[in-house]
C-alpha cells in the first residue's frame, strides 16, 4: 500500500507536466484531427490538405509559443552550469 501512495505522489507532483505534455500532443495533432474531420464532413482533398496544414502550422507554432519559457530556462542553466570562475 505503501507503494502505491508513493507513486501517486509522484503522479501528483509531476501533474503540471502532464498537462503540458498533454498541451503539446493536442497542438501536434491538430492538423490531422482538423483533416479527418474535414474527410468526415465531405470535402475534397485541396480543402483537407491545405487546411490540415495550416492548422498544423499554427497549432505547431502555439506549441512553440507555450513552451517557449521552457526551453529558454534549461538552455541558460545549461550555460551557466558550463562556465567556469576564473579567480
Amino acid at each position: 500500500m505503501s507503494w502505491l501512495k508513493k507513486e501517486l505522489g509522484y503522479i501528483k507532483d509531476s501533474f503540471s507536466q502532464i498537462i503540458k505534455g498533454f498541451i503539446l500532443f493536442v497542438c501536434a495533432t491538430s492538423g490531422l484531427g482538423c483533416a479527418l474531420f474535414l474527410r468526415y464532413l465531405g470535402y475534397n482533398w485541396t480543402i483537407i490538405a491545405f487546411t490540415g496544414i495550416v492548422v498544423e502550422a499554427i497549432g505547431l507554432f502555439l506549441s512553440y509559443l507555450f513552451f517557449l519559457k521552457h526551453f529558454t530556462l534549461e538552455e541558460d542553466e545549461t550555460i551557466q552550469k558550463g562556465k567556469k570562475s576564473f579567480k
